[in-house]
């Protein structure tokens, strides 16, 4: 019964991504379906990109284990931040801003914004290569779960979901994506809905009131605010999940993809609500792990989402939940991978190759797909902890470009200067106190998790460089500015509408 499950949804995505082969012909099509996409499915996609096996299976197990209760903070945190105000602050300048400039992707947006060709360029080398730890992240969480569910080795698995995610995304590209995202999204809802109902049931939990007493047992630390990693590990972790998204390529992606401005409204109030499930469902089950377990099970914590799923849960079930792990997961790899290419073939080979046809491009997209999708599967195949991977990988794209992403979009005295500041101090603190932690110099302040701490000051920091380096440097002429901004209406209009609209011609 659980293969026929999981044939048919397999099946479904080939048929998928055969039909959206068919509506892909311009490189517009194949990586942002042609800015159509309406609110829900838009909505759909933020989610299920936002959330993979790397929250459901690295995430909450890890964190959940060391911090109990308190983990739940990274829920209200993934919901508001990454969610709410990503979309209320991002999406509408976003979507305009890129459409009145003709930019595809986030480094070609960064090179138009700054007047900058060497941006684009750099932009899109860090995309490519800090996104394959990321993806291999998403594979190694997959083949755990089909590991402890199923049975399949570790590798078998890991093989099996890179030929799967390479015929469905390389035949259909964003479409085929869309196409999928608002079943996936249901598959997710109904899942985390049985994922909570079978945990909370089960013999060790016995209820929610019995589960705090329990794990006040275990640990009184494990109920309290503050979990026993400690406050700075905590909020770093909240900094890392929820402000980190507002500058990840394949996020951004959704912004530029939805079909108008005034399908943002609907879309803020799906994706929150669709974020505080997805991550209540996952940190709250993670923070019970105690009750299952008395160590770490196989001093492995990427294994202790998988067996809780395999204990609490019926085989129909725990297949279900594998679904659910599944649909989030292709989304995100799909994304992810759509980005990479486009990283190579929009950002650098049309720039140096400015007459390539655009068949071509399309083309060299799809082969892109699959060498990414190859070199995720070779780091995959090396031992690592999923939290520290995926950690790394976020919190350095993040940092890189965040800051000149935000501040480019509101604020027009934001200098080149500036930009690349903020690209330089990304990018550096994230690489540089990464290799001093690798090489177990001991860095203050970190607690048990450094490397998300690491990420959440590779964010942070640049939101101060930016602004102190353009205030010291040369701005750009009224020309450029007008035409990235457009013609802002008066505060009185503005005032009477209650927003600030802009010109798109």
């Amino acid at each position: 019964m659980k293969w026929l499950v999981i044939l048919m949804y397999v099946g479904m995505l080939l048929v998928v991504g055969y039909l959206g082969m068919k509506k892909t012909r311009t490189v517009d099509d194949f990586f942002l379906g042609n800015r159509s996409i309406g609110p829900w499915v838009s909505a759909f996609a933020y989610g299920t990109t936002y959330f993979s096996a790397v929250l459901f299976i690295g995430y909450a197990g890890k964190v959940g284990w060391g911090f109990g209760l308190s983990s739940l903070w990274i829920v209200l945190g993934n919901a508001l931040i990454g969610s709410y105000l990503a979309w209320k602050v991002l999406a509408g300048r976003t979507r305009a801003m890129t459409s009145r400039l003709g930019t595809l992707t986030l480094p070609e947006f960064l090179a138009a914004r700054y007047d900058s060709k060497a941006l684009k360029i750099v932009a899109a080398l860090i995309i490519f290569i800090f996104l394959v730890p990321y993806s291999a992240s998403v594979y190694m969480g997959l083949s755990y779960l089909f590991e402890e569910i199923f049975g399949i080795p570790f590798i078998q698995a890991l093989l099996f979901m890179a030929l799967l995610t390479a015929l469905y995304l390389v035949m259909g590209g964003y479409f085929a994506l869309t196409l999928t995202d608002f079943i996936q999204g249901l598959v997710m809802i109904g899942g985390v809905i049985l994922l909570l109902v079978y945990v909370v049931g089960s013999p060790q939990v016995g209820g929610i009131g019995a589960a705090i007493e329990k794990l006040a047992r275990v640990n009184p630390q494990l109920v309290k605010p503050v979990g026993p990693p400690g406050v700075i590990p905590l909020v770093s972790l909240v900094i890392l999940t929820s402000l980190g998204t507002w500058g990840l390529p394949q996020m951004v992606q959704k912004f530029y993809s939805i079909k108008d401005e005034k399908s943002i409204p609907q879309a803020i109030f799906v994706s929150t609500g669709f974020a505080f499930l997805m991550t209540f469902g996952a940190y709250f089950t993670g923070a019970l792990s105690r009750l299952f377990f008395e160590q770490v099970p196989q001093g492995n914590p990427d294994v202790i989402m998988p067996q809780i799923i395999s204990q609490a849960l019926p085989e129909a079930v725990a297949v279900v939940i594998l679904l659910l792990v599944l649909a989030a997961s292709m989304s995100t790899l799909a994304s992810l991978v759509l980005v990479s290419s486009s990283a190579i073939a929009i950002d650098l080979v049309q720039e140096i190759i400015p007459n390539l046809k655009k068949d071509r491009v399309v083309l060299l997209m799809r082969v892109l797909c699959v060498v990414f999708i190859g070199l995720s599967l070779y780091i995959a195949l090396k031992p690592t902890i999923i939290l520290n991977l995926m950690s790394i990988s976020w919190g350095t794209v993040a940092g890189a470009f965040l800051a000149p992403y935000l501040y480019g979009l509101y604020w027009k005295g934001v200098t080149r200067a500036g930009a690349w500041s903020g690209v330089i101090s990304g990018l550096g603190i994230s690489l540089g106190l990464s290799l001093l932690n690798w090489l177990q110099v001991k860095l203050p302040f970190t607690g048990g998790l450094s490397i998300p701490v690491i990420g959440s000051l590779a964010i942070v920091i640049p939101l101060l460089v930016v602004p102190a380096v353009s205030w010291i440097t040369e701005g750009y002429p009224e020309e450029h500015l007008k035409r990235v901004f457009g013609y802002e209406k008066s505060q009185l209009e503005c005032g009477k509408e209650g927003l600030v609209t802009h010109d798109l011609g």
